[in-house]
């Protein structure tokens, strides 16, 4: 019995099967793989209105455009001389291989494998007597969520649009940002069952290409049935899974992608998944916002390092307030610690236990408000920090100072732009709040230094996780530390990226 269930033998071996699926080129093959699926349907066709010359039309409605398959197989069919007077079908099946059909994709398919998954991703599949080949047609349908404003990662000078979850919107929002052909977009598939189309994205010429191998080599590597969460990749490619810390980096926004595009560093799309991944994520990529690069080096260096300095706020107050208060009063004011030890006269708690429940009281104030509906998600939320607070002390469960000090903790979390990242900040805020009720000042020392500590052992694909405060092997240079320099005065790139081109402006 371990801390994640009860211990299981060893798995059995993953099934791998390839071919998927054995079975002759024909129309009644493929049915039958598709056998009791409501949505699919196969047809009779016949050319010149002549039953001895038919061809099988198979499609998976939903997924095909009604429209385009009418316009693209079934008006050239009724139409198309060249067609209706072949003299067999062979003869017809070439013509329609090579243009014979109005659509600008065509593909001859001689394994079964192909023509089902052609189906799935939206074509039209028609099949000959006796031909033991099959055409299939694209005709898929463009139904998807409509490119709107990004939600989680709002920019007051930034642009307005977010990716979806279509794959090639979101590779044209990103082709015509960035138009350079040496933009390079490699596709793999991932998930045995779910077999999703995941596109590799970098700039050749800029990005290292050991790191573009480097990720593609991990996804190959992901061998898991489904891949439909973000879990499913986040979790599989980074290179340490036991840490609360997030090792990757992801973005809804297309400019803010072709930003790390354009630093160097490979992105990640995934088919059914409204956002990308930059790789490798460094600790500064978790302080950065899209308004950084559109306000000025001033403006942007202040608020860099007020983020910076919310993050020790958040981490550091709790548990200096009880070492403070229980081992180090002389820390204090003389004011300040009368008005917390007369606050604290009738609570029947100590000093850790009040500042551990609230901060647990703010934790599930927080799951429960993004958790329901988000009009009643707010007014939880207000209802929970002013009712239940003010409550709690007035009945004298938590004094004012508490009350206070847990409030600008949690307040100063918010800061962090990435959520995972402030995730991991609530729960080493725990442990550190401990530390200084069980130890005082020292153990807050102590702990503070094993999360220093902790924080120098990762890395994200050969980059050290503590960069700009890294060295990376003496690489790290100025310019691209917590304070930005003007742009104009940045003529490189990160060094620790290894880029191939490190120069990006004159």
């Amino acid at each position: 019995m371990g801390i994640f269930g009860t211990k299981k033998d060893v798995p059995p071996p993953h099934p791998r099967q390839e071919p998927r699926f054995d079975c002759p080129v024909t129309a009644d093959a493929i049915a039958k793989v598709f056998d009791r699926c409501a949505d699919f349907d196969r047809r009779v066709l016949y050319l010149n209105n002549d039953p001895a010359r038919q061809v099988e039309m198979l499609f998976i409605a939903g997924q095909v455009r009604n429209e385009r398959a009418c316009d693209y197989v079934l008006r050239p069919l009724a139409q198309n001389e060249a067609l209706r007077t072949a003299p067999d079908m062979d003869a017809a099946f070439d013509l329609m291989a090579n243009g014979g059909l109005y659509t600008l994709s065509v593909q001859v398919r001689d394994t079964a494998d192909q023509v089902i998954f052609d189906l799935i991703d939206g074509s039209v599949a028609l099949f000959f007597p006796g031909k033991g080949q099959a055409l299939t047609l694209s005709a898929a349908t463009e139904e998807k969520r409509s490119v709107s404003s990004p939600e989680n990662e709002p920019d007051v000078k930034g642009a307005r649009d977010s990716f979806v979850e279509s794959l090639r919107t979101n590779t044209s929002l990103i082709r015509r940002r960035f138009r350079a052909p040496e933009l390079k977009i490699e596709e793999q598939i991932v998930g045995r069952r779910s077999v999703t189309p995941v596109d590799v994205v970098y700039v050749e010429g800029i990005a290292d290409p050991a790191l573009a191998a480097q990720v593609k080599q991990r996804l190959e590597a992901i061998d898991i049935d489904a891949l439909v969460t973000t879990g499913s990749l986040e979790q599989y490619v980074t290179d340490e899974s036991h840490t609360s810390f997030p090792l990757t980096a992801y973005t809804e926004r297309p400019d803010r992608f072709c930003t790390g595009l354009a630093e160097g560093r490979v992105g990640v799309l995934v088919d059914g998944i409204p956002m990308g991944w930059l790789f490798p994520a460094t600790l500064d990529s978790f302080f950065r916002t899209g308004q950084d690069r559109s306000t000025s080096w001033a403006v942007a260096g202040a608020l860099s390092v007020l983020r910076y300095v919310c993050m020790l706020i958040t981490l550091f107050l709790p548990g200096l307030y009880v070492a403070a208060v229980l081992f180090d009063p002389e820390l204090i004011p003389v004011k300040l610690t009368l008005s917390i030890i007369a606050a604290k006269a009738d609570v029947p708690f100590s000093t850790l236990t009040e500042v551990l429940v609230m901060l647990l009281a703010f934790e599930v104030l927080q799951e429960a408000g993004l958790r329901l509906p988000s009009s009643i998600g707010q007014t939880v939320s207000i209802l929970g920090g002013l009712v239940v607070g003010s409550a709690a002390v007035e009945a004298k469960l938590v004094s004012p100072a508490v009350l206070v000090v847990v409030a600008i903790a949690g307040i100063a979390g918010y800061t962090a732009p990435s959520q995972d990242f402030a995730g991991a900040l609530r729960i080493w805020r725990f442990g550190l709040t401990v530390a200084g009720g069980l130890l005082g000042s020292t153990g807050l020392v102590l702990a503070g230094m094993s999360l220093v500590y902790r924080l120098a052992r990762l890395e994200t694909f050969g980059v050290a996780y503590l960069t700009p405060f890294a060295s990376n092997a003496g690489r790290q240079k100025e310019g691209h530390v917590v304070l930005r320099e003007p742009l104009p005065e940045v003529k490189t790139r990160p060094d620790h990226l290894n880029t191939e081109n490190r120069r990006n402006q004159g």
